[in-house]
């Protein structure tokens, strides 16, 4: 006997390839911005083979094969200048690490704030430091801590110190001092996230504890921080995949002689190598092993992830 085919079925299944195709067509001005700023980019990497000038053009430039990449493992002064550059970047980067929790702990203490207005106010002064320049902010911090600032004026005028304090103009403790900039810019916006992750929590959780007793540290302990791990967890990871970017608009603002030791980043060194030192051939060499370096980070970091949680980031 045949068997009758189910329209239903088919037209079910006409109607999910539609959907797709639909969804596809979506994401398809997204995946050529991707094409178009992350990956056509890396056509410039031939650059590192040349001996590039720009008023002869790529044409008229010589071609160096590998020079540039023996250049960074050739001399001792060179060798000297990265390890210390990496010192710096890999300084910032586990600084930041170590204090990507506290977005966790703020977010999970501003839930826990019941005056609405008094929440969305804090919530708001903290966020809004994410959307001002770090030029605004350098003109802030030197408004504040420079020589003749307001810090040092009110130490001065209250007889707690006869000279300046050179917070700026001083090489110890950069690295903490970079970490509590970019904290302080970032700790309102990173909470963002969590704070829409607590949002999705179910309430059903809460009522269930609060019957059997606990208080509003218990449940912060017990409900809120871990639904909050996943999450961060997966944040953790990317920042220990990006180990090496750093960015450099902040370090490039907060720059100066007193300090360029131990402020000069990875991404900073590039520009003031390319741009500073006219040398695009070999600042395009150490963008290139900057690039393998994050990808093997990356796969490192994706790999342990599926091995120690089960699932992976890509």
């Amino acid at each position: 006997m045949e068997l009758k085919k189910n329209p239903l079925k088919k037209k079910v299944k006409k109607k999910v390839s539609r959907d797709g195709k639909i969804m596809f067509l979506c994401i398809v001005p997204f995946l050529i911005l991707a094409f178009l700023f992350s990956y056509f980019p890396l056509h410039g990497w031939i650059y590192s083979l040349y001996d590039y000038k720009p008023a002869l053009g790529l044409s008229g430039s010589e071609f160096v094969g590998l020079r540039w990449f023996k250049l960074l493992v050739s001399s001792k002064t060179q060798i000297d200048q990265i390890i210390q550059v990496m010192k710096n970047t890999f300084a910032m980067s586990f600084l930041g690490i170590a204090t990507s929790i506290l977005p966790v702990g703020f977010a999970i203490l501003l839930n826990e704030v019941k005056c609405k207005g008094f929440k969305n106010i804090v919530q708001t002064l903290t966020t809004l430091p994410n959307f001002i320049s770090w030029v605004l902010v350098y003109m802030i911090a030197f408004s504040l801590f420079s020589t003749t600032g307001l810090v040092n004026t009110l130490l001065q005028e209250g007889g707690l110190i006869t000279d300046a304090i050179k917070f700026l103009d001083s090489d110890s403790h950069t690295w903490l001092m970079m970490c509590l900039w970019n904290l302080w810019k970032g700790l309102g916006w990173g909470a963002i996230m969590y704070l829409a992750a607590i949002s999705g929590i179910d309430p059903e959780l809460y009522e269930s504890a609060k019957i059997d007793g606990a208080n509003r540290f218990h449940l912060m302990r017990h409900i809120t921080l871990p639904a909050l791990m996943p999450t961060y967890l997966v944040m953790l990871m990317l920042s220990i995949a990006n180990l090496l970017n750093n960015g450099m608009d902040q370090y490039y603002i907060f720059q100066n002689a007193f300090n360029k030791t131990h402020i000069q980043v990875l991404d900073l060194y590039v520009y003031n190598i390319g741009l500073g030192g006219n040398s695009l051939s070999l600042a395009t060499a150490l963008s290139m092993l900057k690039s393998v370096i994050s990808v093997t980070l990356l796969a490192v970091v994706n790999f342990a992830s599926k091995k120690i949680r089960g699932s992976s980031i890509i």
